[in-house]
């Protein structure tokens, strides 16, 4: 087992930053008050609450009284679709997502279909982007809500989450955008990009787990997900999670001021890995070739003729962190849904590898990662059923 540790796992969570847990601190001890209440204490907490709510909506360019906090991005996903779904079902019962959706917008979307909506699930190209004419193929009379994730978890695809706004907007949907891998990886412009309701998580950002927001449009018409009290302006009933929110509201303000830096140095060294990976034979990218429609730090790669579980644990042995896709579906063995849609057969999905870098990766991370790599694999094959069979039909051919 190797004393090293070489995490590339940024996109199922990250660490906090120092700067973060220092301006929480304070608000776990002395600075305990109820933002509810109206003595000193809670005024600190009610300003510190207000504080984070403006420096989350100067990072998407909202308007403060827009961002409502949650207990984190499946909490703000499932609010906005249910709480559109049966704000607006009046007016129809149709929702439009697609296939390569995380799981907490899939499975509320499946949900609903149960409550009696109808769901239709975009399908995506290789690559997985939507197809812009699909999108507006789908849209009937009766459709309420688009919901398409800005940046896929899995393959890092980019979606044109402008034009799909756009769409909408001049077809009278609301659209939503399941942005918790983009925040602080993309810049992000609600106003320009015609985006009705925003969904974030303040783990993906160097915050605390536990905490999310969503932004919500001023004039968008939406039911309550949790009931019980008047906090967030009657929107989100619970006492206020306020250290957690304050340094969700620190990470949003670093992660806006250091975003063109954070893609410049993250993207040279996720080209520099993807470069070296797609040297070991029978490798395939998956996701957008080109780096602009990529997340900057995600990498995922399929080796042929090997099992997913097999090289995680190889990984580990080595100290290197990674996944062979979503970490919140991580310990199933079923091939990842992402990778089924964008076309690869079971037998190949099965082989995946997704190393997702951050601003703690370092270039002798990515040297450590590519010399360890085609050895771990090199070993696998020569254990698969799979690859032996491989070698029979090339001989055999010859």
């Amino acid at each position: 087992m190797n004393n090293r540790v070489v995490y590339m796992d940024y996109s199922a969570t990250t660490y906090v930053k120092p700067e973060v847990l220092e301006e929480m601190l304070p608000y776990f001890t002395n600075k305990f008050g109820n933002p509810s209440a109206f003595y000193g204490v809670s005024r600190e907490s009610r300003m510190a609450v207000d504080t984070a709510r403006e420096r989350v909506a100067k990072v998407l360019n909202a308007d403060t009284n827009e961002i409502y906090f949650t207990g984190g991005g499946s909490e703000a996903d499932n609010w906005a679709i249910k709480g559109i779904a049966f704000a607006h079902k009046n007016k129809g019962n149709h929702i439009i997502t697609t296939k390569i959706e995380h799981h907490a917008v899939l499975h509320t979307c499946q949900w609903l279909e149960k409550q009696g909506f109808e769901v239709t699930y975009l399908d995506v190209n290789e690559e997985g982007f939507v197809d812009l004419e699909e999108l507006k193929n789908a849209i009937t009379d009766k459709t309420i809500l688009v919901s398409v994730m800005f940046a896929n978890n899995e393959i890092g695809t980019i979606e044109p989450v402008k034009e799909i706004g756009k769409i909408c907007r001049e077809r009278k949907v609301i659209f939503h955008t399941d942005a918790v891998q983009a925040v602080g990886n993309v810049k992000i412009d609600v106003k320009d990009m015609n985006i009705d309701l925003l969904s974030l998580a303040g783990h993906k950002v160097y915050g605390p787990k536990g905490i999310g927001a969503l932004y919500i449009r001023k004039g968008i018409r939406i039911d309550n997900l949790i009931h019980g009290g008047g906090q967030e302006r009657a929107r989100r009933a619970g006492t206020e999670n306020i250290p957690a929110i304050v340094g969700l509201g620190k990470a949003m303000e670093i992660a806006g001021e250091n975003l063109d830096e954070h893609i410049a140095k993250v993207s040279k060294l996720r080209d520099k890995l993807i470069k070296g990976l797609l040297e070991v034979p029978f490798t395939r990218l998956n996701g957008p070739k080109d780096g602009s429609k990529r997340l900057p730090g995600n990498v995922n790669v399929c080796f042929e003729f090997i099992e997913g579980e097999g090289i995680l644990l190889s990984l580990d042995f080595e100290g290197i962190c990674g996944s062979s896709g979503s970490a919140c579906t991580s310990g199933s063995l079923d091939p990842s849904h992402v990778l089924l849609a964008i076309g690869l057969p079971h037998e190949i999905a099965h082989g995946s590898l997704r190393l997702s870098l951050g601003e703690g990766t370092t270039e002798e991370d990515v040297d450590y990662v590519l010399e360890k790599v085609p050895p771990i694999i090199a070993r696998l094959r020569s254990m698969s059923p799979l690859w032996k069979n491989h070698l029979r039909e090339v001989e055999g051919e010859n």
